[in-house]
């Protein structure tokens, strides 16, 4: 799992979750934003994810040759 260098808002790590299930990071945004609104962790689950998971390697694009 890689925090996703294209959808991200904040750090990627809703992106990435997306990416990795195959999913909209819309959908993931909209779940972590409701979830958060019950009393908990989850803010802090939020930047660990943040801290811990390393970001998607950079995708190198080929050289086209005309």
């Amino acid at each position: 799992m890689h925090r996703s260098r294209d959808h991200r808002i904040i750090a990627g790590v809703c992106g990435g979750i997306a990416d990795s299930l195959g999913i909209s990071p819309t959908v993931v945004r909209v779940l972590w934003l409701l979830l958060s609104l019950f009393p908990g962790p989850l803010w802090v689950a939020y930047v660990i994810m943040w801290i811990l998971i390393p970001e998607a390697p950079a995708v190198r694009k080929s050289a086209s040759r005309s």
